[in-house]
């Protein structure tokens, strides 16, 4: 069984039934943890390599326990650790050949280079743009495009925030649909427009004085974000009348 990376044995993932598991019984386990997860999602992490569920001759994805683990472990390295997906596939490959590899973390660039540090050196929720590309397996033009409508945006000193290079892999799986960028920017739109409703509601917090009314603005926030991305998910697919298995 692999351990997590701080050591514990998966916060009950692992304990799920031992027999095969539909998509949506995996997403329903996973929720307890990580109440922003999608059918999506857990579909795009197979297509990146992370996890490779049994299928049924009707087609249908069937999960072990392991594959539900290992899930877990994906989405709390790109939770807790900011680390794209090529970083954390390397590192659980390595857990299961038996490797003892100390967890990385995206951190400062040297020379313009991404360096990646253990946890116990200086951490940063930020990527350079070379590790953006590679991660999104994408070129330099591609992520000019991307950023021309919005899609991805590097901060003031030309690094980006963690969450581009999941942002940027999705576009790029988009892409693969014939979904190019220029389609998306009403997607954009749509997300700034949700994050200024959120921010709307938790403004009032942050503006307190009480530190601990400060840090309650941030877990309502996250819980709000939570229970949009999961509104959209739902509305996108009532929109199409889809019912995904």
């Amino acid at each position: 069984m692999l351990k997590t990376p701080s050591g514990g044995a998966g916060h009950g993932i692992a304990a799920a039934d031992s027999g095969l598991m539909s998509i949506g019984t995996v997403l329903n386990v996973l929720r307890d943890e990580f109440p922003e997860v999608t059918i999506s999602k857990i579909r795009f992490l197979e297509s990146e390599g992370l996890i490779e569920p049994q299928r049924t001759p009707s087609g249908y994805r069937k999960f072990s326990a392991g594959d539900v683990e290992r899930l877990g472990h994906v989405l709390r390295m790109q939770r807790d650790h900011y680390l794209p997906l090529k970083v954390i596939r390397e590192h659980l490959d390595a857990m299961e050949r038996g490797e003892a590899t100390p967890l990385p973390t995206v951190g400062r660039q040297r020379d313009g280079e991404p360096v990646l540090e253990p946890l116990d050196g200086p951490t940063a929720a930020r990527i350079g743009r070379a590790e953006l590309l590679a991660a999104a397996g994408i070129g330099e033009q591609e992520l000019d495009e991307w950023e021309s409508y919005g899609l991805v945006t590097p901060l003031p000193d030309g690094a980006y925030d963690a969450e581009a290079a999941t942002v940027a892999s999705l576009v790029a799986e988009l892409g693969r649909f014939g979904i190019e960028p220029r389609h998306l920017r009403v997607m954009k739109a749509a997300a700034d427009r949700e994050a200024g409703l959120v921010d709307q509601v938790v403004a009032p917090l942050k503006r307190h004085r009480n530190p601990q009314t400060r840090a309650h603005a941030e877990a309502r926030t996250k819980e709000l974000a939570g229970l949009t991305v999961k509104l959209h998910a739902a509305l996108v697919q009532t929109a199409l009348g889809v019912r995904l298995p």
